[in-house]
């Protein structure tokens, strides 16, 4: 039985391991996936020690992202672009990193009909997270692209290396088709300190998610958002690509996504 983690901290609340064992049953393949609570200063020994008791790989959380790109061995393309990686595959003793997290946003939101084609796009927060779903959604061709952070210049400087636009958020302005929270706020049941009304008539997408709902879906659903999704089904689709770069395989979403649709456990 081949054994794969999720890390991160905090990583109590994570549903990977149910949706993952789903996978491994519905495609026949043989592995234990649990999830394990790791810091950013253990990161290195822990890697170290999977490796070393045959571990196969890890999907990778909040805040190890960054970290996990720096210590691997071997990265793709989308893992160099983002400086951060959401899944590591041990191989020979060597850490090999991707990052499906854009990816699966993308498809998420494909699969419930939202194109980011000639739209703009507001992203709160600068950080891995951010940073790992840009380049997919630049691929996509949006109108314009607004990184919007807590500290300006760390806004800047990301949106710098992906040639967009960079601003504090006190300077957001207008409006935007589609506002994505890349922050972290609701892990603490928090909102980013933005002027309600940029709310407006937009879909607010959160990337984490949450029971019933994250308070950025509240929050946004109480200005008049359109639609406010959570990330779940970005959790799933990049589930799925992850599945298959580690086992071949691509399993079906579908059985995922109905269960959580009649509000069952996984």
């Amino acid at each position: 039985m081949d054994q794969y983690y999720v890390i991160g901290d905090p990583v109590a609340h994570s549903l990977s391991p149910q949706i993952y064992t789903k996978f491994a049953e519905q495609t026949g393949q043989p592995l234990k996936y649990d999830k394990l609570q790791v810091s950013l200063d253990q990161l290195p020994s822990v890697l170290k020690k999977m490796i070393g008791e045959g571990v196969k790989g890890c999907s990778v959380t909040l805040p190890l992202k960054a970290q996990a790109f720096q210590l691997a061995d071997d990265c793709s393309q989308r893992v160099t672009q983002a400086q951060a990686a959401n899944c590591l595959k041990f191989d020979n003793g060597k850490i090999l990193a991707e990052n499906f997290d854009g990816i699966g946003l993308v498809c998420d939101l494909r699969n419930r009909g939202i194109g980011l084609s000639g739209k703009r796009i507001l992203m709160l927060g600068a950080g891995g997270a951010a940073r790992g779903v840009l380049g997919p959604i630049l691929s996509e061709q949006p109108a314009q692209v607004v990184i919007a952070n807590r500290t300006r210049a760390k806004a800047k400087q990301l949106a710098d290396a992906f040639k967009v636009i960079g601003i504090g958020l006190d300077d957001i302005e207008g409006q935007f088709d589609l506002v994505i929270n890349a922050t972290s706020a609701s892990i603490q049941g928090d909102i980013p300190n933005i002027d309600p009304a940029i709310l407006q008539h937009c879909i607010a997408y959160d990337m984490m998610y949450g029971q019933p709902q994250t308070a950025f879906q509240q929050f946004a659903q109480a200005q008049g958002a359109v639609q406010a999704i959570d990330g779940l089904g970005m959790l799933v689709e990049q589930a799925a690509l992850s599945f298959e770069w580690w086992r071949d395989v691509l399993p079906d979403t579908q059985p995922i996504y109905q269960w959580l649709s009649k509000g069952l456990e996984l």
